[in-house]
């Protein structure tokens, strides 16, 4: 079941975000510089104060025991390029015993909904551009690649797609 997440997430939020995230940018041992950014960016007190403001929304996916997956869209966010409007897929996380089920597919179809039923003429991400299995996915369910940024932690920079749909030629065949 696909629903909005409401204040009482916040923690299983943050608990997944730090999962998805080690999981899938530290594949080789943790480091200060790492852990120091993840346990001071995934915190229950960081997803109350997102889910206060009304520039954002999440949606979780829940099972029968607990969320597995969420969709965090940011409106008033523009896009490093000028390529797109502001509403931004600021995060998509499946937890990754939960890939290939489609709760990804069913959480991005209720952004997209939720996108043009805002009259949004499009959506856009930033990904990892070491990250091919997202890039696929976005690109697989019609995103295209409109450019570069970087992601910043500290004095670090990492490279990133921004990627864009238009919302009003998308549709997601979620029976693949």
């Amino acid at each position: 079941m696909i629903r909005t997440a409401t204040a009482e997430d916040a923690s299983s939020l943050a608990a997944i975000s730090l999962e998805v995230w080690l999981n899938t940018y530290i594949r080789d041992g943790v480091n200060a510089f790492f852990a120091d950014y993840a346990l001071a960016e995934f915190t229950t007190a960081r997803f109350e104060d997102i889910l206060s403001q009304e520039n954002e929304t999440i949606w979780v996916s829940q099972n029968a025991v607990g969320i597995d997956g969420f969709l965090r869209m940011s409106s008033n966010s523009p896009a490093p390029i000028g390529a797109s409007s502001d509403l931004e897929i600021t995060t998509l996380y499946v937890q990754p015993r939960h890939h290939g089920r489609g709760v990804g597919k069913r959480l991005l179809e209720t952004g997209l909904e939720y996108g043009r039923n805002a009259g949004q003429p499009s959506t856009w991400l930033a990904v990892n551009a070491e990250n091919e299995r997202a890039t696929a996915f976005y690109l697989a369910n019609g995103f295209e690649k409109v450019g570069q940024t970087h992601f910043r932690i500290g004095d670090q920079a990492y490279l990133n797609h921004v990627l864009r749909l238009r919302l009003d030629r998308s549709t997601i065949d979620l029976s693949r």
